[in-house]
């Protein structure tokens, strides 16, 4: 089973919040998910990111992969993700 670690929308038209999740890379968008680990509200000034750092350098270890918008949110956060090219 592959494991990714993706971004959920939620909120309304106009208005979205994001959800961090750890999913199998079958799963649709917003459908099942294995773990919530964080969230991002784009809407605020500046952006909000919070993210539970222990859980998602676990899941990183155990092999899960970033999808490239969380890569990016995790290295504003601090935590290093290693990509592969």
């Amino acid at each position: 089973m592959a494991v990714k670690i993706r971004l959920a929308r939620f909120g309304t038209k106009k208005k979205p919040f994001y959800r961090i999740m750890v999913t199998d890379t079958r799963a649709p968008r917003n459908g099942r998910f294995i773990e919530k680990i964080g969230t991002y509200d784009p809407k605020q000034d500046p952006p909000s990111i919070n993210v539970d750092k222990e859980r998602v350098t676990e899941w990183l270890q155990k092999g899960a992969q970033t999808s490239p918008t969380v890569a990016q949110l995790l290295k504003r956060v601090g935590i290093e993700v290693n990509t592969v090219a």
